[in-house]
């Protein structure tokens, strides 16, 4: 398992938490957009942290951190993911994962053990476009469906989970979509509220180009195309928010 990143102290990873968060390097998608280029491309070059040095720091803390955040990357890709969160659980803290809901086997497993109590899942876009946004080639989507790996299946087998099989006297979710001019129109999120209608909670975060973008050019849509994005969204999920915006 390669963890290539851990921010100590943040109040935005884990909400109403003072949190640490885990990146953990390696990605079974090519998102355009994403912000941690350097985890997808080359992340063995970037592995900062054994598992060790983050539950010491972690233990250290114990006292002022009440949340950790596995984030990535996509974490669910590594089968030791559930043995290093059962550590940080038995440190006292609570968890939050963030995934692209590809493996919902491990989400599952996570969630039947108590690993997890907070999940925040990706929604690329809507189905009839998700491959194209998560940069995956109508090539990788065969080679992908040939081999077991049906991905789109994954994801709506996943938001089913969150959404229909958890019980939320224990444990919560989100799902949100980093919102791209390039990438999404109304109509996307026409399709996207359709689809997960009666969501606990649903968040449009702004895109922001950064040098650690791994397509840089793409652009954010303004504060006014955004709230109207989220009116599109409403009828279907009343809890719907805005992130990121200035």
């Amino acid at each position: 398992m390669l963890i290539c990143g851990f921010n100590k102290t943040t109040l935005l990873d884990y909400p109403e938490h003072v949190a640490a968060s885990v990146f953990l390097g390696g990605c079974n998608f090519r998102c355009p957009f994403c912000q941690n280029k350097d985890l997808l491309l080359n992340p063995a070059d970037f592995a900062a942290y054994s598992e060790q040095e983050i539950l010491d720091h972690l233990k250290k803390r114990s006292s002022m951190l009440t949340g950790v955040c596995v984030s990535g990357g996509e974490p669910t890709i590594y089968k030791e993911l559930p043995d290093f969160i059962k550590k940080i659980k038995e440190l006292g803290f609570l968890v939050k994962l963030d995934t692209n809901g590809t493996n919902p086997q491990m989400l599952r497993h996570l969630y039947e053990e108590s690993l997890i109590d907070y999940v925040a899942m990706d929604i690329k876009a809507g189905l009839s476009d998700y491959f194209r946004v998560a940069g995956i080639s109508e090539t990788e989507t065969s080679i992908f469906t040939a081999s077991g790996q049906n991905y789109l299946e994954n994801i709506k087998d996943s938001v089913h989970f969150l959404m229909h099989e958890t019980d939320s006297s224990r444990f919560t979710y989100e799902f949100r979509t980093t919102v791209v001019r390039e990438l999404h129109d109304a109509s996307s999120f026409q399709e996207i509220g359709r689809w997960i209608a009666g969501a606990k909670r649903y968040f449009l975060q702004s895109y922001r180009d950064s040098e650690n973008v791994l397509c840089p050019g793409y652009h954010s849509y303004k504060k006014e195309e955004m709230e109207f994005f989220a009116e599109i969204v409403r009828p279907f999920i009343p809890n719907v928010a805005l992130r990121g915006l200035d």
